[in-house]
């Protein structure tokens, strides 16, 4: 299976469960690897048979910006559920979210998961 990869994607969101992570905008990061078959899209040249990750960063910032999430485990797993549904030469993903400035001595904190579309059936 092929990857397509997003690699540090950035977004600023309301993500937390302390009182000022609840009303602050936070710097989130954001790495995908999806799995699918890229041949047709070798084949052809054509967007339509690509995994469009243009379509899928913005998708990604949209919600990371619209949300409001207590958990990050809450916004990974939308992320991994919206890739493989939008989506359809995507048969498996990993996704990872990260919050910057939350612990001292780290440069991140956050959460990776693996999912294919048999979780979301």
């Amino acid at each position: 299976m092929d990857k397509i990869i997003i690699k540090n994607l950035k977004a600023r969101g309301i993500i937390g469960i302390d009182p000022d992570e609840r009303v602050n905008k936070q710097n989130i990061i954001v790495n995908v690897v999806m799995f699918a078959d890229s041949r047709a899209a070798a084949q052809s040249d054509d967007i339509v048979d690509a995994v469009n990750y243009g379509t899928i960063s913005k998708q990604i910032r949209k919600r990371i910006e619209t949300g409001s999430d207590l958990l990050v485990e809450r916004l990974v797993e939308d992320i991994a559920r919206t890739i493989l549904a939008e989506n359809a030469p995507v048969s498996r993903v990993i996704v990872r979210v990260e919050k910057t400035d939350v612990l001292p001595f780290t440069d991140t904190v956050g959460v990776e998961i693996e999912r294919g579309r048999e979780d979301f059936e």
